[in-house]
């Protein structure tokens, strides 16, 4: 007989371990199963060396706060990529205090999080948006400079050695983080399968496909000896990053028409030389190159991953018709359906500048990368810095009425009109957004059982329901005791 479950998690990163973990604490009765076609949880765009790592909070991160020509810079998108963040850290907390999660050290450090920018230009910008950032509660602390003294002792090598005469400014956020995404995603399911939930690593889903009754029935294999099965499922969550795509168009849910993504790779410099990062303990952000996607804002980081800090530099970007880094060569073109051939096509029509930006980024060589650091670190040495690969990042095509087809940056959840089956396409922000995303899934796909969780979700996250950044008095008090709990007082 076909084993039923309550819920499958196609995907062993982040947001199935956030998705899985919440409805294991709001429904301890479910039976969930989660299927990882590779050898291991977290190995995609959840490993630490896939990811920067930063804890997106939009304290650093211009691309949530674009200038507009004419209009006044807005704080909203980086208030509710803020808001989004607290919300993790709160689940985060909650976690640590129920013995979920280990030391809070194993996958989250303190790091400030800075902007470094030159040219006039982008400094009259940076004070711009320092001005109105100062005001909003989610960004107190906030401090701006253009003085070499203090931007110095905030972050030495971004002034040792730099030219006279230029013009430069940086803000900090002395309570940003640095987050081990790997970590907390094993933890997670170290937890999950301690409690009962299945865990089938080397297991590859094959098809899904709806039944008279509801529910879904999957065919999977093991990766080795490729040995086939099926399971059935009320819910369905593909959280299985580029491939979610391929799954979803599989499923044959029509809400998934229109869709395409555009795969990008990406690497980073790194060093872990002692002398070189004992000088730097931030996350520094700078503006993009002209027709670079959000995704590759250059930024010097310091990483702690088992404990080691390193510091990375990054990322440039790379091609691969892969969606993932252990994808297939044919994923771009076996993605093509007659209904979202146009919208890539105009994808691509409008998009020249990535598509120069791209090949750019191809043709730089180790030393032509380790010059871009320098704009960062001027005292940078080739030879003290090596390359790593990154994970890919599956940017999300999809139909729009006006120009026929966009390139839509961030991750959106598509789901089927009966909530039955769920998935998860895009890129960054996610991680960090893991929680308010798979909570508004839980509200779209369970509107039965939400209200009866919501008291329960209330102990897991304390401001459930409630925003911050209007309350200057909660957003303090939230802020401080996440904190506390999880290590990262300034």
């Amino acid at each position: 007989m076909t084993e039923t479950v309550d819920v499958v998690l196609i995907g062993g990163g982040i947001m199935s371990a956030t998705l899985g973990t919440l409805l294991h604490e709001l429904q301890p009765d479910w039976k969930i199963v989660a299927f990882e076609r590779l050898s291991d949880v977290a190995q995609e765009s959840s490993n630490p060396w896939n990811n920067a790592g930063t804890g997106h909070a939009a304290l650093c991160e211009l691309n949530y706060m674009p200038q507009q020509k004419g209009a006044p810079l807005d704080p909203a998108k980086a208030v509710s990529i803020n808001e989004q963040f607290q919300q993790s850290r709160q689940f985060w907390s909650s976690l640590v205090d129920r013995g979920v999660l280990d030391a809070p050290s194993t996958f989250i450090n303190a790091t400030p999080h800075m902007t470094f920018v030159r040219g006039e230009k982008d400094v009259a910008y940076l004070k711009d948006r320092y001005e109105v950032l100062k005001k909003q509660p989610l960004f107190d602390g906030i401090e701006y400079s253009e003085d070499s003294r203090v931007i110095n002792k905030w972050a030495p090598l971004l002034m040792q050695q730099r030219r006279k005469g230029e013009p430069f400014a940086a803000t900090r956020v002395p309570a940003g983080t640095d987050v081990d995404f790997g970590a907390l995603t094993h933890q997670l399911f170290d937890h999950l399968t301690d409690s009962g939930v299945a865990l089938r690593t080397n297991h590859e889903v094959k098809s899904l496909k709806k039944q008279k009754d509801g529910t879904w029935l999957i065919n999977y294999r093991t990766t080795i000896g490729r040995t086939p099965n099926q399971i059935k499922a009320r819910f369905v969550f593909v959280g299985a990053g580029g491939w979610a795509l391929k799954l979803l168009q599989r499923s044959g849910i029509p809400e998934i028409k229109g869709y395409g993504v555009f795969p990008i790779g990406g690497q980073f410099l790194k060093t872990s030389d002692p002398k070189i990062v004992a000088q730097h303990k931030a996350k520094v952000y700078s503006q993009a190159s002209v027709g670079a996607p959000p995704m590759s804002v250059p930024h010097l980081d310091t990483r702690v991953v088992d404990g080691e800090a390193s510091l990375m530099f990054g990322p440039f970007a790379t091609f691969s018709p892969k969606f993932l880094k252990n994808g297939s060569m044919l994923d771009i073109v076996s993605q093509v359906r007659t209904h979202n051939l146009w919208p890539m096509l105009r994808v691509a029509f409008a998009n020249p500048d990535l598509i120069t930006y791209l090949v750019g980024e191809l043709l730089k060589n180790h030393a032509k990368k380790v010059d871009s650091l320098r704009t960062f670190m001027p005292t940078a040495k080739d030879e003290d810095w090596t390359l790593i690969d990154a994970g890919q990042r599956a940017q999300v095509m999809k139909k729009d009425a006006k120009k026929g087809g966009i390139l839509q940056f961030g991750t959106e959840v598509v789901s089927a009109a009966d909530g039955s089956i769920a998935g998860l396409l895009g890129a960054s922000p996610g991680a960090s957004t893991a929680v308010p995303i798979m909570l508004d899934l839980l509200k779209k796909c369970f509107p039965a059982e939400y209200p009866g969780w919501e008291s329960e979700l209330r102990e897991l996250i304390p401001t459930f329901g409630e925003q911050l950044n209007k309350d200057a008095a909660l957003a303090a008090k939230s802020t401080s005791a996440t904190a506390a709990t999880l290590g990262i007082n300034e």
